[in-house]
């Protein structure tokens, strides 16, 4: 999955979904999108992270309490 970078037009293969889809992790683990060669992987903070369309990353994969806040 390629997610980019907020303010930016880089992107970044996401290397684990799973990691990507667990509120209780703030980094994911991926690979910037530069150039021909593979590069290696690095950490980024989700908050730091959208969909290339510019929508942001859904709450309950950044917030593990998103559903307490919700009620709220």
């Amino acid at each position: 999955m390629l997610l980019q970078l907020k303010g930016t037009n880089d992107l970044v293969k996401i290397d684990d979904i799973e990691e990507l889809i667990d509120p209780n992790n703030d980094i994911v683990h991926a690979r910037d999108q530069e150039g021909q060669e593979e590069q290696e992987s690095d950490s980024f903070k989700k908050e730091n992270l959208v969909f290339p369309s510019g929508e942001g990353l859904p709450r309950c994969w950044l917030d593990a309490n998103y559903r307490k806040a919700k009620a709220s």
